[in-house]
């Protein structure tokens, strides 16, 4: 019997996990270990057990859902996350692990047994919403961090990473990364235009561009602002200001894939009449290219440091992040491509701006994605959508893959 995919239960649980932590305009709210996503896990890891999944749990939160095969090889991976960020939308990271669940579904009803086993896994903060670095379940599993360093991870309030795992239940007793994957796939949508502005099906993804966060914090000092000559002031606003329009011209001016966002800023005291003593903000650089990349972070810190020293403002910054470029696996890459032109769906090759879990997996095992089309290019937003025609050919395209890949 071919195993099929149900398209009615794969939109159902997309919609039932949506509603635990909705919000209005439709979209949800589930930072990384809070109560709404220990409410999402459970329920995705009861979906797991009744499937008949093995499941398990590590020490840094991930989940996995192993389905045996009929031999004890390592396992075909495929999975993402469940977290979302404060006003997420309701396929980022969900689909690709509800997906992966439908796959598993199938093969049931249709009592197929593959070669090797089959597993679905969701990973801790892939967001970074909450806790820095993001994707920082898949990190640890890959080993790009131990786990003291994870746990230690603290929010704006001071709940570290640890402590949370252990209040909600998830601190699991798994060694992360025990079980290397024979290869791992992650189905998720575009999260930008192009493919909704190509009308093309499929995102064939090559590569997921390098990521540098860096929060500054700036000291300068308040005064009035209606007494105090502007050649007197330390203004640390203005260097923040600064450093928005720099980051934009700067992208302009280096092209290609370079993006650049001041994408959180505060202020200090934050009053209309006086000059701000304090301002702390995230400066967010991405490139394809790794030494673009290290071209921009330079540019930009040496932006800072003129604008300081002539303002006469001190400057601290902290890395929240940083991750080199990734290319996956080319073997990988083509049969995306092969097995969607099978299923007569239109296909373009593409790096992802976005950071994915997929890219911490491919330090250690062959690794690809699968984009399908956001509409309007809208993510990390309430009105995040994908067409249902489009959810499910993209799971019908995992399906073939894992089944293939499952049987190597």
């Amino acid at each position: 019997m071919t195993p099929k995919l149900s398209d009615r239960h794969l939109l159902d649980t997309l919609d039932e996990l949506a509603r635990i932590g909705a919000i209005e305009g439709g979209g949800c709210a589930r930072l990384a270990l809070t109560d709404e996503d220990k409410a999402g896990r459970d329920l995705v890891v009861g979906w797991m057990k009744a499937l008949g999944l093995e499941v398990r749990i590590d020490a840094i939160g991930n989940v996995v859902g192993l389905r045996a095969g009929r031999e004890n090889l390592a396992p075909v991976m495929t999975g993402s996350h469940i977290d979302t960020v404060r006003t997420g939308g309701r396929y980022d990271g969900n689909y690709g692990v509800l997906a992966g669940l439908e796959v598993v579904r199938a093969l049931n009803a249709a009592n197929v047994t593959t070669r090797r086993p089959i597993a679905v896994a969701f990973f801790t903060n892939e967001e970074g919403a909450r806790f820095q670095p993001d994707m920082m379940g898949s990190l640890v599993y890959a080993g790009g961090i131990g786990l003291n360093e994870a746990y230690a991870a603290a929010d704006k309030d001071g709940v570290a990473v640890g402590d949370e795992l252990r209040r909600i239940g998830y601190l699991g007793p798994a060694k992360p990364g025990t079980l290397k994957p024979h290869a791992f796939l992650e189905l998720h949508i575009e999260q930008g235009p192009i493919l909704d502005e190509e009308k093309v099906r499929i995102g064939v993804v090559e590569s997921v561009q390098g990521i540098s966060w860096t929060e500054y914090t700036v000291t300068g000092v308040s005064n009035h602002a209606g007494t105090t000559p502007m050649r007197l002031r330390r203004d640390a606003g203005y260097l923040a200001a600064s450093v928005n329009l720099f980051a934009r011209k700067l992208a302009w001016e280096m092209g290609g894939h370079q993006v650049a966002t001041v994408g959180a800023l505060s202020l200090r005291p934050n009053l209309i009449n006086v000059v701000p003593n304090r301002a702390v903000f995230t400066v967010d650089l991405r490139n394809t290219d790794e030494a673009k990349l290290k071209e921009a972070e330079a540019r930009v810190a040496a932006h800072i440091a003129e604008v300081a020293a002539a303002e006469r403002v001190e400057v601290e910054a902290k890395v929240l992040a940083r991750f080199e470029p990734v290319i996956f696996d080319a073997g990988l890459v083509d049969r995306v491509e092969r097995h969607a032109r099978a299923l007569s769906l239109s296909t373009r090759r593409m790096p992802s701006g976005a950071g994915h879990d997929a890219q911490m997996m491919q330090r250690i095992c062959p690794t690809a994605m699968i984009f399908v089309p956001s509409v309007a290019g809208l993510s990390h937003n309430v009105k995040e959508h994908t067409e249902a025609a489009d959810l499910v050919a993209g799971a019908e395209l995992l399906l073939n893959l894992l089944l293939e890949l499952a049987e190597a």
